[in-house]
């Protein structure tokens, strides 16, 4: 049976989570990192030797590394909705995977997430916190542009490139205190996101215990 580690609360293993439902696999989740500890055990350094989740075990094939995971799941596992059968039609999903990853998330995470919801108030640097809610301005931005094209990331259907980007959603829109633009487009595919029960499952879980908190 295919293993999934990790703790839920992390948006990383949010992503293989949520994509493995979708898939509708058959997979046991074992909660490791944060609370759970278990990432210094010899047995999980000998399936990731970096120490960091999420990781997957699938037969004797372990796997690190989030979109690495994804991108395995989807063509061991996938349809045509998520693994695409020409490598021109798959490039179309990788460079949103890839951009989700190089810009959107460390954006997001690094710059809001973390620099201003989980900082206490009196470490919060402001000037950054501004500087990166205008990048993330300018990058749903973008991606307001695209799905005023299509419904979903991935094109007509649901598919790999709306994991990663679709992942940060949740906690973008339901953060307090943050300014967003108005962002039609990012709203109706969010809301059709919210719609799937993968999604209601696996990524929209609470997270209001790691306000004002620098460590897990």
């Amino acid at each position: 049976m295919l293993r999934i580690y990790g703790r839920t609360s992390s948006y990383n293993v949010q992503k293989v989570l949520w994509l493995a439902d979708e898939l509708l696999l058959d997979y046991q989740h074992i909660p490791v990192g944060g609370e759970h500890g278990g990432l210094d055990r010899p047995e999980f350094l000998a399936m990731n030797p970096g120490g960091r989740i999420p990781v997957i075990a699938d037969g004797t094939i372990s796997i690190w590394e989030t979109h690495a995971i994804l991108r395995y799941l989807a063509a061991q596992y996938g349809n045509e909705e998520f693994q695409r059968d020409t490598p021109a039609a798959q490039s179309l999903i990788d460079r949103w995977v890839d951009w989700s990853l190089s810009e959107l998330e460390p954006a997001f995470f690094g710059g809001i997430f973390w620099g201003y919801y989980r900082t206490p108030d009196a470490q919060r640097d402001q000037t950054a916190i501004s500087r990166a809610l205008k990048r993330c301005d300018q990058l749903y931005q973008r991606l307001d542009d695209q799905l005023r094209h299509q419904p979903w990331l991935s094109g007509e259907t649901l598919g790999l490139a709306d994991i990663p980007a679709g992942t940060t959603l949740y906690r973008y829109f339901e953060m307090d205190g943050i300014s967003r633009p108005e962002l039609p487009h990012v709203r109706r595919w969010y809301q059709q996101l919210q719609a799937r029960t993968a999604y209601q499952q696996q990524v929209m879980r609470p997270f209001s215990e790691l306000k004002g908190r620098l460590a897990y």
